[in-house]
Order: C-alpha cells, then sequence, then structure tokens
C-alpha cells in the first residue's frame, strides 16, 4: 500500500530523467493525470497518454530534454506531504525561484498553477514545486 502517490510520481519522474529514459510509466489517478497536464502545459514534459491494464490503467509520460540531452526539468519538489500539510491563502503564496519555476495547487476550483491561483485570487494546498 502506497502512503503518497504524489511523492511516488515525483520520485519516478526525477529517477527517470537522471537515468536518460525517453518517458515512464506511473500508476493512474485522476490527481496524477491532472497534475501530469499541468506541467505538460507548462512545458516540463512531453505528451501524458493513457494506457488501459486490468487494473487501474498506466500513464505514459514522455520526458523533455534540450539540445545538450540535459533534462528540462531542474529540480522537483513536494511541498505538502501527509505528515505536514501546507496551505496557503493566494497572496502568501509564495513564487519557486523567482517565478522561473511552478507551484502547483489543489484548490477548491481544481489543480492549478501557482500564477493560476493569485490570479484566481484563490488560495489551497501546495503540492509541489518544480523549477
Amino acid at each position: 500500500m502506497m502512503t503518497d502517490p504524489i511523492s511516488d510520481l515525483l520520485t519516478r519522474i526525477r529517477n527517470a530523467q537522471k537515468a536518460g529514459h525517453a518517458e515512464v510509466r506511473v500508476p493512474a489517478s485522476k490527481l496524477k493525470q491532472q497534475m501530469l497536464h499541468i506541467l505538460s502545459d507548462e512545458g516540463y514534459l512531453g505528451k501524458v497518454r493513457f494506457e488501459a491494464d486490468k487494473r487501474q490503467g498506466m500513464l505514459i509520460v514522455e520526458l523533455r530534454y534540450d539540445k545538450a540531452n540535459k533534462g528540462v526539468i531542474d529540480g522537483i519538489r513536494r511541498v505538502s506531504r501527509p505528515g505536514l500539510r501546507v496551505y496557503r491563502p493566494y497572496d502568501q503564496i509564495a513564487q519557486v525561484r523567482a517565478g522561473m519555476g511552478t507551484s502547483v495547487l489543489s484548490t477548491s476550483r481544481g489543480l492549478m498553477t501557482d500564477r493560476e491561483a493569485r490570479k484566481q485570487r484563490v488560495g489551497g494546498e501546495v503540492l509541489c514545486e518544480i523549477w
């Protein structure tokens, strides 16, 4: 039984990129799928696709690299975790790396980036930071 599936997702992405893999496979869930689509829209990941199997299905995530074969993601960090939840109102959401990174928040209006949350004036749980 996995206690923190979001940490597992982030660790799989981090490890696959360090190993130079073209893609990574993660067990599917709606939360993971939404998070991966946000990271894909922000330009950190390539395409995300769902592959059905006899259980919950798998999400196949394409990793992105630059021309020098260096991963696009410099760092990825879990902020809120099961033992210590981190909630922020919209006016206290910190910028990641002076605006060069992105935070993913779980709000009452769904998952969104830190920029969207400040724009919509809604706070929530800070799930992760990526730069």
